[in-house]
């Protein structure tokens, strides 16, 4: 399975931006999915996940309510709306997908271990 990330760019603080990520490869079936990022220096962190039912969804404190995690399985993509954008948002953004089939604690969905594939990440800069 690959999955490709896109979308980032620059913005101003307070501005929005909407990522995408598509799967293609052996895609038999639909998997959990979840966006994490990193910054320079720190390490990699949770931010949203959607499970498979496109039901059960997840954020990190910090996200909720400006951050909004879609997925559309007809085209095996997954986006992340980010709105009221802060320069601490700034990170390279990562899509990730869980290939197991079964639904767990919600604390499992916020593990980067939990995912068995990554796309490249897509750079996001928010300026002040």
């Amino acid at each position: 399975v690959q999955l490709q990330a896109f979308g980032g760019g620059l913005v101003q603080a307070g501005g929005s931006l909407r990522l995408s990520c598509t799967a293609s490869g052996r895609t038999r079936s639909t998997y959990h999915m979840a966006w994490f990022r990193q910054a320079p220096g720190r390490e990699r962190e949770f931010v949203a996940a959607i499970l498979r039912n496109a039901i059960s969804t997840y954020y990190a404190d910090s996200m909720k309510g400006r951050f909004t995690v879609s997925r559309d399985n007809g085209k095996n993509a997954v986006f992340l709306q980010m709105n009221n954008l802060k320069p601490e948002d700034t990170a390279v953004y990562y899509c990730a997908a869980d290939q197991r089939q079964g639904y767990y604690p919600d604390s499992y969905y916020s593990t980067s271990l939990t995912y068995d594939y990554w796309g490249q990440g897509t750079q996001v800069t928010v300026s002040s």
